[in-house]
């Protein structure tokens, strides 16, 4: 079975697990009719549901640590990924896609060089990646914290390197998490969209530049991890921020939002590169023929993705013709 791996980019603690646990957990909900099944591996079931559960049983006031990257975590071959099969509910996969994650220490000057190339190797080879933002420490004190926890100058450096004489399409997501207070009104949610513009304008600028723009699709969409939270304080200790949240009342709910806009935005792109002929881009290649093979999932995917959100604080950057259908 042909797979295709989605790369999950963000710091050690910036909430990449509770994003991905959101997204598959949302999807299932909201895939309405469609005959569409995606399904994570025995190994990532048992991840993912731990990582629910912890959700759902939030304290109404808890803390999440910063983004300071305290070692390697290991080599390549060690890291952990999430294998989902995407197919026809009943019926085996037509396709499997791997989230793969590693950790923030791989991009410090005592990372190994096998760990450098693993980076570059794996943004080279994936469809697309995933940009977890942590919200609170993007637009509180000014992002005094957004460098340490988010890191978007080191980011801005993997993709100068991995995406240099790129030649096929590629999806990038910018996904703001724990975005809660940022997503109560219009206002609020342009001015989260705004302030990411600012903090990663040399990476929009790489992106949109002369030899990228024909190749990248670049969109925002931030994602209400739990729903029922809100952003309260930070704390320090010893020097390190604790962002501390609080339920918006003792009995609310995990109730997450827009968690499977990201998936959406990725099958929709899949779908495009499917009807898109003539092109010859290596190993995206063989899409064409998963799709043609199952005439259901290009049904399931081109209804699933008439819920494409581009408004409200989800925006398309750039490239919006790998996505009109």
């Amino acid at each position: 079975m042909h797979e295709l791996t989605v790369t999950m980019l963000g710091p050690t603690g910036v909430g990449k697990t509770s994003l991905l646990t959101a997204m598959y957990e949302q999807f299932s909900t909201n895939i309405g009719k469609t005959d569409l099944q995606l399904t994570p591996d025995e190994e990532s079931s048992a991840l993912l549901q731990e990582r629910l559960i912890q959700l759902k049983s939030l304290l109404d006031d808890f803390e999440t640590k910063s983004g300071v990257v305290r070692g390697d975590r290991g080599e390549p071959e060690d890291l952990r990924s999430f294998v989902f099969g995407l197919g026809r509910r009943g019926k085996a996969p037509s396709l499997q896609l791997r989230f793969r994650d590693y950790p923030g220490g791989y991009h410090l000057p005592r990372a190994t060089p096998k760990q450098k190339q693993f980076i570059k190797d794996l943004l080279q080879e994936c469809v697309s990646v995933l940009i977890a933002i942590d919200a609170p420490a993007l637009m509180e004190q000014r992002g005094k914290w957004n460098e340490l926890n988010n890191r978007p100058q080191q980011i801005t450096d993997i993709f100068r390197t991995a995406y240099q004489d790129l030649e096929s399409p590629r999806l990038v997501i910018f996904s703001p998490v724990r975005c809660e207070k940022y997503m109560q009104n219009e206002r609020l949610s342009l001015e989260l969209v705004q302030r990411i513009k600012e903090e990663y304008k040399g990476l929009f600028e790489l992106f949109s530049s002369d030899s990228l723009l024909s190749n990248l699709v670049v969109v925002i969409t931030p994602v209400q991890t739990v729903g029922s939270v809100v952003f309260s304080r930070i704390e320090t200790k010893n020097g390190e921020p604790y962002f501390r949240f609080r339920k918006v009342g003792h009995d609310a709910r995990y109730s997450p939002k827009d968690s499977e806009q990201p998936l959406r935005y990725l099958l929709r792109f899949l779908l495009k590169l499917h009807l898109t002929n003539n092109r010859n881009w290596g190993f995206l290649n063989f899409i064409r023929d998963v799709f043609r093979m199952d005439n259901h999932l290009v049904n399931a995917i081109r209804e699933l993705s008439i819920g494409c959100k581009s408004s409200g604080g989800l925006e398309i950057l750039q490239g919006d013709h790998w996505l009109n259908l």
